[in-house]
């Protein structure tokens, strides 16, 4: 499609106006998911479980935008926690439009939990109310330690979900399974493919050029200002791998991936991107999110601020966000 100089770019607008400077939504909204919805235009994302410092516990928080950078929190996904796990917060919340529905493929799971566990709720609209369906599998019934972190994707007609997070068994691993065409059960438990190793966790998938390539965060986030979470990357020509990083070592090996995003000075912990969003340009852009040194903890909790910056892309097929740090300065917004 091809858009023109005046649908792109307001010419008469304020330089003021075509500008943003991070976080572009406070007080949290960690490890977000981004979907734009098909029948309005809207953007909403969607947040793990916190406890926010009005001291209220936002059960999965929801919020929406017209172009990525003005937000407005407009409730939660959840007004009860789903009943299939006995203990739990709402974790890394994945948001995809399927068949018509909005689904949300959740993690269930505590700190150092031995069986957390992936669930879906299902709504009508993007903004719900969402009904729960339930579990599609613990990780001692798909036989993957630390099973959170789901992401949604189509493929050459078929469903498929990734998923997996950080562990040091020989099991361990960021995994991809079919689902049934319905998008609510898995298809085979038995056929799962590993993607990458457990240094890695909070898939994302892009694809670009011929490419697949894959997101992922590395590290610890959640140590308030020591926070060590980053960005690296990997590609493959096809969606179940195998992924090489830029010196052609594949991420199913621990060790590997290609930096794209790191802290800095402002910003600590940056990671568990939310899926990729193209404007009108054909500029590509990152929502991710990332603690401000300056104020990092509120009553125990990680303020993990939303932030944005675009992606750009080197000749050899690339990708590094922003300049490799989360930006603070004033940055053009993007165009939609």
């Amino acid at each position: 499609m091809f858009y023109s100089i005046s649908a792109s770019v307001n010419i008469f607008a304020n330089p003021a106006e075509l500008e943003y400077t991070n976080p572009v939504f406070t007080p949290i909204l960690a490890d977000p998911s981004v979907i734009r919805d098909p029948l309005t235009g809207y953007f909403y994302a969607y947040g793990t479980e916190d406890r926010w410092p009005s001291g209220t516990n936002q059960i999965v928080p929801i919020v929406r935008s017209q172009d990525l950078v003005n937000w407005s929190y407009v409730g939660n996904a959840f007004s009860n926690k789903p009943a299939w796990k006995p203990s739990g917060g709402v974790w890394a919340p994945d948001i995809a439009y399927v068949n018509g529905k909005y689904h949300l493929y959740y993690s269930m799971s505590i700190w150092d939990d031995p069986d957390p566990g992936i669930g879906l709720a299902i709504a009508d609209y993007p903004a719900g109310p969402f009904s729960d369906y339930g579990k599609l599998f613990l990780s001692s019934e798909i036989g993957v330690p630390n099973s959170i972190d789901p992401f949604y994707y189509e493929d050459d007609g078929k469903k498929y979900l990734f998923w997996g997070s950080f562990d040091n068994t020989s099991e361990q691993g960021t995994h991809a399974v079919e689902l049934t065409e319905n998008g609510r059960s898995v298809r085979d438990m038995s056929q799962k493919f590993k993607i990458a190793a457990g240094d890695w966790e909070a898939v994302n998938i892009f694809k670009k050029n011929g490419y697949y390539y894959f997101f992922g965060s590395k590290g610890g986030c959640c140590d308030g200002a020591n926070s060590t979470y980053r960005v690296l990357v990997a590609r493959s020509t096809n969606l179940l791998g195998p992924y090489l990083d830029r010196n052609g070592n594949d991420i199913a090996d621990r060790g590997n991936g290609t930096l794209v995003l790191q802290r800095n000075a402002q910003y600590a912990g940056p990671g568990h991107n939310a899926p990729i969003m193209t404007d009108n340009n054909g500029d590509d852009w990152i929502l991710y999110h990332a603690i401000d040194v300056n104020n990092p903890m509120v009553n125990g909790v990680n303020q993990r601020v939303l932030m944005l910056d675009k992606i750009h892309w080197d000749t050899q097929g690339w990708p590094l966000v922003n300049n490799g740090y989360p930006s603070f300065e004033s940055m053009l917004k993007p165009v939609f």
